[in-house]
C-alpha cells in the first residue's frame, strides 16, 4: 500500500497519494511551479501519524496554473410572479501532481 496524506488548501481537505493529480482552489503567486504542504495526517500500510506527530511534507508540481472548473448554474424562479433569474459561475482552479510524500 502506498503512502497517503491529508492536506489542506483553499479551506478544503484532500486525501492524496504519490503520482496523483488533483484540482484545488486557485493558488496565487506560484513562482517556481512547485508547491509544498504540511500534511494534517500521514498514513502508510501500518502506521498513522496525526497532528504534531507528523514530521513530513507533501511536495507537488503545478500541471495547470489557472484552469476553470465546469459551470455551476443557479436558478431563481417564482411561479406567476415573472421572477426568473439564471446565474452561472466557473471556479478558478490549480491542477497539482503530487510528487513526494515524506
Amino acid at each position: 500500500m502506498s503512502k497517503k496524506a491529508v492536506i489542506q488548501t483553499g479551506g478544503k481537505q484532500y486525501v492524496v497519494a504519490e503520482g496523483e493529480t488533483i484540482a484545488v482552489e486557485l493558488i496565487k503567486d506560484i513562482k517556481s511551479g512547485k508547491v509544498s504542504f504540511i500534511p494534517l495526517m500521514v498514513m502508510d500500510g501500518k502506521d498513522v501519524a496525526l497532528g504534531k506527530e507528523v514530521k513530513a511534507t507533501v511536495s507537488a508540481e503545478v500541471v495547470a496554473e489557472d484552469a476553470q472548473a465546469d459551470k455551476v448554474t443557479s436558478i431563481r424562479y417564482k411561479a406567476k410572479k415573472r421572477v426568473h433569474t439564471v446565474r452561472g459561475h466557473r471556479q478558478h482552479q490549480t491542477h497539482l501532481k503530487i510528487t513526494k510524500i515524506g
